[in-house]
């Protein structure tokens, strides 16, 4: 059963254009900006005040329901404008790069060696890298205090275009296993990285002996943290399971070496709006435009942040980010054409969900498909949650989606099954 699972999967008929030269050099924009999602709900307070000048990695802001936790300057810069929207609701902090500004060092000594696991997670919040953490059930940052029952660490991915995570840690490797190690001291339970078949990235004795190594398949949705998460260690109220990007470990591993975060991350530029697909290194929140700059076919397109099947339309690259989607703009603002849309639009009930083997390869065959969708559709919260569905996201149904063509969309049911479990177990 293993085997078939990992062979699971579906490759999809999205093109790009040819790779260009050079790949992984850094391009680094003008404008960057620090940026909440739609469906995020950071209220914060400024630490920096607009106009201000601020070395990369230094406090800008904290969130106002936990102080401890901070964002960072994405670039060395000066603080261009704040959009703060009712109830301090963060819209969006933009800086102009101005390199004189220089990097931000964090004093690091409390927190290494055995005794500074709450020195370690201090300084996760307080250097601003709390907020890559995700934990699930629902997809929020941590709490401040929580401990999870697993930490899982993807140098998988395998959307559409997305860059290799190992390529990431080229040259890496020790402040990937400190990052390791690192990780390891915030939770009693396993680290588990998964990655494609082949050398191992880390050796076994990393994170304190409590490492293990998946392997992934090389179809999507294998990559994805969430179908990772319900077949080694899947979420549940009271245990948590966190997930974060291999990338990111290895910058909290030269964090812990150096004091400096890391000013870049591996990013690919794709799509089939480009005249060439590059494969860069920019900084967080990096502005969509400057990056796709030179590379875009004549005519009307739209940016997303993100891959194609779970991106989202926007002008800075998103926190967890690291693919860019170039596509052609539809006439009219309709939606893109699908494989199945004619299908479904002749149907007798609107757009339905049509169990086909398509769709259960599109939960790499992880998930009774049927069922599930059944479950989703019904708000038959009870059934969703013994079918696994505490441990996914709205990026582990975008296949599904694509797939389907079906309105209301999986992942907006599984969005709405989240928010209402999560009210009934609020304090």
């Amino acid at each position: 059963m293993l085997g078939t699972e990992f062979r699971a999967g579906l490759s999809l008929p999205i093109r790009t254009a040819p790779r260009a030269a050079g790949a992984g050099a850094v391009l680094l924009t003008e404008e960057a900006a620090i940026s909440a999602a739609p469906d995020q709900d950071l209220r914060i307070e400024m630490i920096a005040a607009e106009g201000a000048l601020v070395a990369q990695g230094a406090p800008v802001a904290r969130l106002r329901a936990a102080p401890g936790i901070v964002l960072g300057a994405p670039m060395a810069g000066r603080i261009a404008s704040v959009d703060l929207r009712p109830g301090r609701k963060l819209g969006e902090i933009v800086l102009f790069r101005e390199d004189a500004a220089g990097r931000h060092a964090f004093d690091t000594a409390a927190a290494l060696g055995d005794a500074g696991a709450g020195a370690l997670r201090a300084l996760l919040q307080g250097a601003g890298l709390w907020p890559l953490l995700r934990s699930r059930p629902f997809g929020h940052m941590p709490r401040p205090d929580e401990v999870p029952a697993a930490i899982f660490v993807m140098a998988a991915d395998t959307r559409p275009f997305a860059p290799d995570p190992a390529q990431a840690l080229t040259g890496r490797h020790e402040a990937f296993a400190r990052g390791l190690d690192a990780l390891a001291r915030l939770t009693g339970g396993p680290v588990v990285l998964c990655q494609p078949k082949g050398a191992p990235l880390a050796e076994a004795g990393a994170a304190r002996g409590r490492l293990r190594i998946v392997h992934v398949g090389a179809r999507h949705p294998q990559g994805l943290a969430g179908l990772q998460m319900h077949h080694h260690h899947p979420a549940r109220i009271t245990a948590t399971v966190w997930d974060i990007h291999a990338e990111d470990v290895a910058g909290l591993g030269a964090l812990l070496e150096t004091g400096l975060l890391p000013e870049t991350r591996l990013v690919s530029l794709a799509g089939p709006a480009l005249a060439e697909t590059r494969l860069l290194r920019c900084q967080p929140g990096a502005d969509l435009r400057g990056l796709s700059h030179g590379a875009v076919r004549p005519g009307n397109h739209v940016l997303l942040s993100g891959a194609p099947l779970d991106g989202r339309k926007a002008h800075w690259l998103g926190l967890r980010d690291r693919q860019v989607s170039v596509l052609a703009r539809v006439p009219g603002g309709g939606a893109r054409a699908h494989w199945f849309r004619a299908a479904l639009g002749r149907a007798a009930r609107p757009r339905p969900i049509i169990p086909t083997a398509a769709l259960e390869q599109a939960l790499g065959a992880a998930f009774p498909a049927a069922a599930l969708v059944r479950a989703l559709s019904a708000g038959d919260d009870e059934t969703a949650i013994r079918l696994g569905a505490l441990s996914l996201l709205e990026e582990d149904l975008a296949l599904a989606d694509y797939v389907t063509g079906a309105e209301p969309r999986l992942a907006a049911l599984l969005r709405g099954m989240l928010a209402r479990i999560e009210a009934e177990e609020a304090p």
